[in-house]
């Protein structure tokens, strides 16, 4: 199909009637997957419901097709009557409000017709089409009468993320020899169709000069008004690979509905699917191509087994982050800020982020008052609440002024933020206590290196930062961090062995935020991610 052709075809069947409305924020997003089956769990519906999960969504799912495969290849495929189709759909949709869905495989033209139909019940939804055309191999998985079909429901998608050869059929060309071609295509199609298109250049051999400028393996998000924003990526040397793009679509759209900003969707996916590469070895599934790790960061690890030595919480998550500690101590970031080389736009970057950090930690203190078994304890989260946003406008107030810092948040403390608001809103007081401490502690602990560094020095008023340096030495905060030790000492003490180990895995995870936090502001892709539009 040429593309005035597809033009014709979308003027004809893009009904503004049908189209999603503005998409709801959430965060544990509701998401439907709908699309074919995977019995050995690499793609499909399993790794949609896999991605979802990784990603802190509530995974739903509705069956197009199922798929006799493995990790050597596909064997058969029945496809069910649309009619039980559609039932399975209006089944979701009439009961549960939907935040995103994904589309997956589609194989016939039955199965695309009851779904265009059905996806305003969808509306409000972001909506993620990856068009199953064409495999990595090369083999077609769609009919050829039913292309057309899939094409009239590329406008009504948010974002449509197809591999290069899937690229190529809906524009009804040759597959993209390179990274240039291939951006071409994609600024085509968003044009056509008034929706965003993911340009994925894992395919593109990397000799590429866009490929490799990209650094090796470069997506692009390409928007209707022909923008294209490059996220680059380092390939990885690993052949199990089979559901990448089932998993990648997935999670963007379970991220998108809790970002609400493709670019910092994108940026986050990215990081998860690289290590889901990096780590997918290690599952030894079959013996073809096996599936990536979607939860590698939940892997054997990480979940921790609580000593029976009757040691108190805190000395125990003490030892066990002691390699979070030491790298936050090496960052870029803290050596700068102790010896006052750090850039005036990364002190800022990190102040603002605070202080958006802060409102929202604000809340959550304000829920561990409210869960709190003791007044004493309820009056402590309470005034560490009030103290958050004291010290929230203080910032603005006084350190922000005449600073251009960004203004929304960036990924890394959207993802911590939603990490704690997920603790909080589980009903587990212990949980939420161990989450919120290593704001207490691991930052009262920086402080104190800080401090301790610029005090050896003579404490040195020409210090650029000197002022910020004296507020790490503020013994209310010290005071407060050790009664927020002891509180998480007495609840783990008397807590389940259930409950304990999830203590230590919510200090756990919020430790690495914290260490990432402090990453943060050296990085300039999160950064720039963190402006406002």
């Amino acid at each position: 199909m040429s593309i005035r052709t597809l033009e014709e075809h979308t003027q004809h069947t893009r009904d503004p009637s049908s189209l999603p409305a503005p998409a709801r924020l959430r965060t544990v997003p509701r998401v439907l997957s709908v699309a074919g089956t995977d019995p050995t769990g690499g793609a499909g519906i399993q790794a949609d419901l896999k991605s979802i999960g990784a990603h802190g969504g509530y995974g739903m799912a509705v069956v197009t097709s199922l798929v006799a495969q493995n990790t050597r290849g596909v064997r058969s495929v029945h496809t069910p009557p649309s009619a039980f189709l559609e039932e399975q759909l209006l089944a979701v949709s009439d009961d549960v409000t939907i935040d995103a869905v994904k589309i997956g495989m589609l194989g016939d033209v039955d199965t695309i017709r009851t779904v265009r139909r059905w996806l305003p019940r969808a509306a409000g939804a972001v909506v993620v089409l990856d068009p199953v055309m064409v495999a990595t191999s090369g083999d077609r998985l769609l009919a050829a009468e039913a292309e057309d079909e899939l094409r009239a429901l590329v406008p009504l998608a948010d974002l449509v993320t197809p591999n290069l050869a899937e690229l190529a059929v809906l524009l009804g060309e040759a597959v993209a020899p390179d990274w240039d071609t291939a951006l071409d295509q994609g600024k085509r199609l968003a044009a056509a169709t008034g929706t965003s298109v993911l340009v994925k250049g894992g395919h593109l051999v990397a000799r590429t000069v866009g490929d490799a400028e990209a650094g090796g393996c470069p997506d692009a998000l390409v928007d209707s008004s022909g923008s294209v924003t490059v996220v680059p990526g380092a390939r990885v040397g690993t052949r199990n690979t089979h559901g990448t793009g089932c998993s990648l679509s997935a999670a963007l759209a379970t991220v998108q509905a809790r970002t609400g900003d493709w670019e910092q969707s994108l940026v986050l996916v990215k990081d998860w699917l690289r290590g889901a590469l990096e780590r997918a070895d290690e599952l030894e599934v079959g013996g073809g191509n096996g599936p990536i790790h979607h939860f590698h960061q939940f892997s054997a690890g990480s979940v921790q087994k609580v000593p029976q030595d009757g040691r108190p919480f805190s000395e125990l998550v003490w030892e066990l982050t002691s390699g979070h500690r030491s790298a936050i101590e090496t960052l870029g970031f803290v050596r700068a800020l102790g010896d006052g080389s750090l850039p005036d736009g990364q002190f800022a970057y990190y102040l603002a982020q605070d202080a958006l950090y802060l409102g929202e930690y604000s809340r959550v203190l304000a829920r561990a008052s409210a869960l709190a078994p003791t007044e004493a304890e309820q009056q402590f989260w309470a005034k560490s609440a009030l103290n958050c946003l004291e010290v929230e406008s203080e910032l603005h107030r006084t350190w922000l002024a005449g600073r251009e810092a960004p203004g929304r948040q960036g990924p890394v403390t959207k993802a911590y933020v939603d990490h704690l608001l997920a603790a909080s809103g589980n009903g587990s007081y212990a949980v939420l206590v161990a989450a919120v401490l290593p704001c207490f502690w691991l930052y009262a602990h920086v402080g104190n290196v800080l401090h301790a560094q610029w005090s050896d020095a003579g404490a040195d008023r020409a210090h650029p930062y000197a002022d910020w340096m004296e507020t790490y030495a503020d013994p209310a905060f010290a005071d407060a961090t050790a009664r927020a030790i002891a509180y998480a000492d007495s609840v783990f003490e008397h807590a389940s062995p259930v409950d304990r180990a999830a203590m230590i895995n919510a200090f756990e995870a919020s430790a690495w935020y914290e260490h990432e936090f402090f990453d943060a502001p050296t990085r300039p892709d999160l950064r720039e991610s963190a402006k406002l539009p």
